[in-house]
């Protein structure tokens, strides 16, 4: 462009300079934010609800970070589909949590361990049950999480977690060496079409629940896109709230509900901003008709 006498706009100039830090970096929060581009804080707010409402940024509910949007990264260089499901889940699960009250987490699955990647804790009415952080590692075999990805995944992908698992020095994972009691678990957890934490897990990844107990309970369902299991998520509250029939009663259906919109939301070609209507979505998943979203039965 040739040179001229034309002023730039300063407030555009301050949105892109906001977009290149948050391209430069994997997720920023509002004082991180404010270190590195020297804006006022208030400033900073007004432009990260501008790209937020324009689908540009979002924010993650676990810590507050800002993220650069998937549809701004799908033509970098390192394209991260994980950063992609994290992305279009967060709306959902903070939905979930306005339903349901009880908080959720939403797990990756790692070689033999799941992965915390998201929660809407911070979201909960019921702040004394935090869950995560971000990166917590969940034992496979006798989390909820683990369950709903190990009973719904496919053959090959099962086998070889097993394996790994019966290789493990973890106490936690020795119950994989006793096939008999694994294939009873999972074809449990097929049969009800949700998965249940173990009775003697309290939360802790090696011990028992009599040595370690949160006074949790959880129940999951996976995330299946294309067949693929990409996911699960997890619905946690109180033991003496309720069994875990009494609340899974209650609350199952909002959690596969929860798991399918994200599926959907996952073969869409356009994350939609948050607050933007499912119509939209439904028409893009739609569109893609040889791809599918799956919940179990």
């Amino acid at each position: 462009m040739r040179a001229t006498r034309i002023k730039t706009i300063r407030a555009l100039e301050r949105g892109l300079d906001v977009l290149q830090v948050l391209q430069a970096s994997a997720a920023m929060d509002l004082h991180d934010l404010h270190q590195a581009t020297a804006l006022p804080k208030a400033t900073l707010m007004r432009i990260l609800r501008t790209l937020n409402d324009r689908g540009l940024v979002w924010q993650r509910i676990a810590d507050g970070a800002y993220l650069l949007s998937y549809t701004l990264r799908e033509r970098a260089p390192h394209l991260d589909d994980e950063a992609h499901l994290v992305e279009v889940s967060s709306p959902i699960l903070e939905a979930l949590c306005r339903r349901v009250n009880w908080p959720s987490i939403l797990a990756a699955p790692r070689l033999d361990y799941m992965e915390v990647i998201e929660t809407n804790s911070p979201r909960s009415y019921l702040a004394h049950i935090p869950l995560g952080p971000i990166g917590f590692r969940i034992n496979m075999l006798r989390s909820a999480t683990g369950r709903a990805y190990l009973a719904f995944c496919s053959e090959s992908e099962r086998q070889a977690v097993l394996a790994r698992l019966r290789a493990s020095p973890h106490p936690g994972d020795a119950g994989a060496r006793n096939s008999a009691w694994v294939a009873r678990v999972l074809a449990e957890t097929r049969r009800r079409g949700f998965a249940a934490r173990d009775p003697s897990f309290g939360g802790h990844f090696d011990k028992s629940r009599r040595e370690v107990d949160d006074g949790r309970n959880s129940i999951a369902v996976p995330i299946i896109v294309d067949a693929r299991v990409i996911g699960s998520i997890n619905m946690t509250w109180t033991v003496k709230a309720g069994s875990i029939a009494e609340v899974g009663a209650r609350h199952v259906a909002d959690l596969k509900r929860a798991a399918s919109d994200i599926a959907a939301r996952m073969l869409s070609p356009v994350v939609d901003a948050p607050g933007a209507g499912a119509g939209g979505r439904g028409a893009a998943a739609a569109s893609n008709g040889a791809r599918k979203a799956v919940v179990p039965a």
